[in-house]
């Protein structure tokens, strides 16, 4: 029987591999390879006290022959991570580094004990050796590495101590490990003109004392997630080579950074982050900790307005009943009304609600947190909602304003969909006013070369059908912009009269069967949120500047709803 040597890798790293070579037995992913496979890649073993119930799934561990390929990045916060990969080496071709792992521990190829990588010491211990292989043990980052961050330092900037003072001290515990290798005696002392030789802890104290952190506030207000770089370092190789932030084609990296601009991730280990939008609105991502409660309360803040739902905090982990207890315990008035995240629709419907809420508690002078679980979405839509409805605010100088202020990216489609919601809620009727959506009305036929045309309300009181343009095969549209607003339609074929079956249908009066298609909606103080018909037509909502009288019906409107709530019925008992 041929034997197999066995790889184990974390749960993280496991896509890296092909399922042919593959499986998973009790929970466990395992790699088999055959001698002649296996190359320079080796991965963490199990060991037989069932340590693997401890082992850190982001973490991985890959062996690589000298020289290894690998730029490594020292962070101000103290973290050693890979910054980048070298065209063609061993570290590219193992094919699991990632731009961003952080590197934890470290191993030669004698079979010693691992090091604990603590700080710039440790790394350029191993980087000094020139031929054999090290073991590598690294931790994947929980959320996508912000390579495009990286890509907006020069070498020369990061080469540098980016003009911070030097250090002198007369204890050798707050240098990097290269610089232990003596006891000393006497009065002798240390100068340091690179923070780079400080151990992490003195790195990440001497950044508190310089402001990067500062006050509780502060601290919380939206910023990079990639630390400054203290310096980028890599072993001494001969010859020049290209190094990479990734194992694709340059000109493909600048059209993915290109895609990249306005990408968000949410990364919930940096903690609660708000920002001040006015004197009594904050807006931010979701509130985690008891701490975090604390902190708010220290802001001035004397409401809160929770949008987050509660399958969403425990997935997070989030203890709602102890945080709701540290609100009542700090005088913070908390209200939680659960809109569904990345549901455009859901949005939509409990917006005129979620705005009322708002404003009642801003009229009682409340200093009010806006919150859901990533400040991006629904919070600063329900605060671009607000001034636009109730301050008068045209849409797209609320949303610069709100977006100017705080990192996010808000469903515009979804504020402009509720405002037409909200001004139908005091019309009689049909919309008096200018298009406020655009429709693309599709005939799904039998045959090409078909004669297709439109008819309904909206075509000269069906005297006026309008061509319909081939689009290919058999389907054929028509594209138009209509006010809000209830119509009947029909096509005809050849001459012939025709309804859809691929879109809803009414009998008139007369008993005649007729497409029908509602465009928009009515809000109400309990919106029932059911689900859409089917309809092959698509419709899109415009956002546009609104005349006098539309702007004069969208505050009857908003504050009709907002009239009709009462905050205290939210509250948790």
């Amino acid at each position: 029987m041929m034997s197999f040597p066995l790889q184990l890798v974390s749960c993280r790293a496991a896509h890296y591999f092909h399922s042919r070579d593959s499986s998973f037995i009790n929970g466990v992913f395992i790699k088999t390879t055959t001698t002649r496979k296996k190359k320079q890649l080796k991965v963490l073993a199990m060991s037989s006290d069932n340590s693997m119930l401890k082992m850190n799934l982001n973490e991985y561990m890959v062996t690589l022959q000298k020289p290894l390929g690998i730029r490594f990045g020292l962070s101000l916060d103290g973290r050693i991570f890979v910054h980048a990969l070298k065209r063609g080496s061993n570290a590219e071709k193992s094919r699991i580094i990632m731009v961003g792992d952080t590197l934890k521990k470290t191993s030669d190829s004698s079979g010693g004990s691992f090091t604990e990588i603590k700080n710039f010491g440790d790394a350029q211990e191993m980087l000094t050796e020139e031929t054999g292989s090290f073991s590598l043990v690294l931790e994947r980052p929980f959320s996508p590495f912000p390579i495009h961050e990286l890509h907006q330092l020069s070498d020369l900037d990061i080469l540098f101590n980016r003009g911070r003072m030097p250090v002198a001290t007369w204890n050798k515990v707050l240098l990097a490990s290269t610089l232990q290798t003596t006891e000393g005696g006497g009065n002798s002392g240390f100068v340091v003109f690179s923070s780079k030789f400080l151990a992490s802890p003195v790195l990440k104290f001497l950044n508190d004392q310089n402001g990067h952190v500062g006050s509780g506030l502060q601290k919380n207000i939206l910023s990079s997630p990639v630390s400054q770089l203290v310096c980028i370092f890599s072993e001494k190789e001969p010859g020049d080579g290209e190094w990479a932030h990734g194992s694709f084609p340059l000109e493909e990296y600048i059209k993915a950074l290109e895609r990249s601009k306005g990408e968000l991730y949410y990364n919930h280990s940096l903690g609660m982050r708000y920002s001040k939008i006015t004197e009594q609105i904050y807006v931010g991502s979701c509130i985690q900790t008891d701490a975090d409660v604390k902190t708010l309360s220290d802001a001035g803040i004397t409401a809160v307005l929770n949008f987050q739902c509660g399958v969403e905090a425990e997935n997070w982990g989030i203890n709602s009943k102890s945080i709701n207890e540290s609100c009542q315990r700090l005088n913070i008035l908390m209200i939680n009304y659960p809109i569904k995240d990345g549901d455009s629709f859901d949005l939509r419907k409990r917006l005129p609600f979620s705005v009322g809420l708002l404003l009642r508690l801003l009229k009682k002078n409340h200093r009010v947190f806006v919150t859901c679980t990533t400040g991006f979405d629904r919070s600063p839509a329900c605060v671009i909602a607000y001034l636009h409805w109730m301050t008068d605010t045209p849409l797209h100088a609320a949303h610069n304003f709100v977006t100017g202020l705080h990192t996010c990216k808000p469903d515009r489609p979804a504020i402009a969909w509720a405002t037409w919601d909200l001004i139908a809620m005091v019309e009689s009727g049909r919309h008096d006013g200018p298009a406020t959506h655009a429709l693309t009305f599709v005939w799904n036929g039998h045959n090409e070369g078909e004669d297709v045309c439109l008819v309904g309300d909206f075509t000269g009181n069906w005297k006026e059908p309008i061509k319909a343009t081939h689009k290919g095969g058999a389907r054929y549209e028509v594209e138009i912009r209509l006010p809000q607003g209830k119509y009947y339609y029909k096509y005809i074929i050849n001459g012939n009269w025709r309804h859809s079956t691929s879109s809803p249908t009414e009998r008139d009066e007369r008993g005649n069967i007729n497409n029908v298609i509602m465009i928009g909606d009515t809000a109400s103080v309990r919106p029932t949120i059911q689900p859409q018909q089917k309809d092959a037509n698509l419709i899109k909502v415009i956002e546009r500047p609104l005349t006098e009288n539309e702007r004069f019906m969208l505050a009857k409107a908003a504050r009709c709803i907002a009239f009709s709530v009462c905050p205290i019925r939210l509250v948790p008992k």
